[in-house]
């Protein structure tokens, strides 16, 4: 439960060093293209380098959960990683890892089909499940603060800048879809709209509107 652990917090901070300055400065990482690739290499390995030398220190703080909590957190993991693997077959991998983003040459597609049909962002609702799962199933509580900085870091920076980068891509298509699917978690009444036109202001837009599906 240690390396399960441990490989989860050595892989995480790809998120903060990629993900994140990717969606915020979508024009920079054009600019750069595929070397936009080099960015998370440079600075992700030393991050998992000293995560990997200190993890004593991130492994000895840990809760026991009884059988019923671990085993419950067994179903999310699993639940997580079928979501994840089945949005990556409709993304494909080059959507998966975010070549459109980064490559203008990759024009990409707007997919409304299979999970991203029930939430806009069946990937990131993966990942939440995943590392919910991870914390329960081996109460490493490090990885549970992973957990509410990641949740944290994908509802008020990624989501908000990503969805103004694919409406600027897709325009009334993707305005259409955000009207009809909720964000993050599925619930009766269709979607609900977090993107504020011309003055786009990403926190702000994220503060005043529902995180759930408008009545």
């Amino acid at each position: 439960m240690n390396n399960l652990a441990l490989i989860t917090l050595m892989a995480w901070p790809v998120i903060p060093v990629f993900w994140i300055p990717v969606h915020v400065f979508p024009d920079v990482f054009r600019r750069l293209g595929l070397f936009s690739y080099a960015v998370p290499l440079i600075i992700w390995l030393p991050a998992a380098y000293v995560i990997y030398t200190h993890r004593d220190f991130f492994l000895h703080f840990r809760t026991d959960f009884p059988f019923a909590v671990r085993a419950a957190g067994l179903v999310l993991l699993i639940t997580g990683t079928g979501i994840h693997i089945w949005t990556g077959k409709l993304l494909s991998l080059w959507g998966l890892i975010g070549l459109p983003e980064v490559w203008t040459r990759a024009e990409g597609r707007l997919v409304t089909s299979g999970a991203f049909s029930l939430v806009r962002h069946p990937t990131y609702l993966a990942h939440t499940l995943m590392f919910s799962g991870i914390f329960l199933f081996t109460g490493v509580i490090s990885v549970a603060v992973l957990t509410a900085v990641d949740l944290l870091a994908v509802i008020l920076v990624i989501i908000p800048f990503e969805e103004k980068e694919l409406l600027s891509r897709f325009g009334e298509e993707y305005r259409t879809y955000v009207r009809s699917v909720p964000k993050f978690i599925h619930g009766p009444g269709g979607g609900n709209e977090t993107i504020c036109p011309e003055e786009y202001r990403p926190l702000r837009c994220r503060i005043h509107q529902p995180s759930f599906a408008a009545p």
